[in-house]
């Protein structure tokens, strides 16, 4: 596992954007991050890529497993950071759900 650089950041690239749902394809390098943020709206997660990201929330630091195409669901208001800490490109599609 590589060590995260909290001085670089995700790459966030908007495929969709309308009334009804915003669609980002989020790219990281080995020890990139999105920095801290809040989730307005209900979303989907799907991974591209198999990876390891650290989450740092309210609940404190832990390392979560994601494998490519299995999808999960959280609700709005989430709050958090997330960091590759995978020694491999990690990617993900998120599906924000605005209605």
């Amino acid at each position: 596992m590589c060590e995260a650089n909290a001085n670089s950041t995700a790459i966030a690239q908007i495929d969709v954007d309308n009334d009804d749902v915003r669609v980002t394809r989020w790219s990281f390098e080995p020890g990139t991050e999105t920095g801290h943020h809040r989730h307005e709206y209900d979303y989907v997660i799907t991974p591209i890529t198999n990876s390891t990201m650290q989450i740092e929330d309210a609940e404190g630091s832990r390392q979560v497993d994601i494998k490519a195409g299995v999808s999960y669901y959280r609700q709005a208001g989430v709050e958090h950071n997330v960091t590759n800490v995978s020694d491999t490109p990690m990617i993900f599609v998120e599906t924000e759900i605005k209605r």
